[in-house]
């Protein structure tokens, strides 16, 4: 049952433990970002099915530590409605994605990421408290790009940064949010039979690597400069840009 050689050669597992690692850094860092990283490599070298439901699993487990800290520091009056909206509104980004012309959601996706980064950029600050109706809203607009091409993150990753919040309260923010708003995604993977024997085999090496990645990560962030954690979301937010223009697909898939 745990022979994984057979779902996966070594060669194989040594490169995705490697990718692995440094998404795991990047999430114990920041609170966001490993599946920016992990996903376009690891659906390039198997069934997007079994590395979706394999990193969702381990992501789960491993950074539950993580979701127990936030829950005492972040903000429940915006990151509630946000998770709200975006559980919503995920079904109509599914809806798109079966109805629409992909190519097309694709590039508009790419080019609501990349503003959302200028903005940022540009030192532009949402300088009032965020209402409930707001923190739906960009909720919503996760959702909406979650549910087209699982790259939902950027829309609450530049609305907080935006904010006045110390690091601290942003990386919390975040990582309650992607707990709560993949809450969905678990019922949904399960009921489409996803979680496989190839998932079971890919996490005995997956959780080890990415539990001690994030551990790491975490206790980099309490030792970091405040301003190179904005920097790193800067970087995961274009890299979320870059992994979803259609014109670099033979880079990314």
């Amino acid at each position: 049952m745990f022979d994984i050689f057979s779902s996966f050669p070594p060669y194989l597992l040594v490169f995705l433990a490697a990718v692995l690692f440094v998404a795991g850094f990047v999430r114990g860092f920041s609170g966001f970002g490993a599946a920016m990283i992990f996903m376009p490599v690891a659906t390039s070298v198997m069934v997007p099915s079994t590395a979706a439901a394999a990193f969702l699993f381990v992501d789960g487990i491993v950074a539950l530590p993580l979701v127990i800290r936030a829950f005492r520091i972040c903000n429940w009056s915006t990151v509630l409605p946000a998770v709200l909206g975006s559980i919503v509104f995920v079904q109509l980004g599914a809806w798109l994605l079966a109805t629409s012309d992909v190519l097309v959601l694709r590039w508009a996706i790419f080019i609501i990421v990349t503003g959302l980064l200028l903005l940022l950029i540009s030192g532009w600050r949402y300088q009032s408290k965020p209402t409930k109706p707001v923190s739906f809203g960009v909720g919503a607009v996760a959702g909406i790009l979650g549910g087209v091409s699982q790259v939902g993150g950027p829309p609450v990753v530049a609305f907080w940064l935006s904010s006045a919040r110390e690091p601290a309260i942003v990386r919390a923010n975040l990582i309650v949010f992607f707990a709560l708003a993949s809450i969905g995604t678990f019922v949904a993977y399960t009921l489409n039979g996803f979680f496989t024997l190839e998932v079971l085999h890919l996490l005995v090496m997956a959780i080890p690597v990415y539990a001690l990645a994030i551990f790491l990560g975490s206790n980099g962030f309490k030792k970091a400069d405040p301003g190179l954690y904005r920097k790193l979301a800067y970087g995961l937010i274009a890299l979320a840009a870059l992994s979803s223009m259609p014109a670099l697909d033979s880079l990314f898939r």
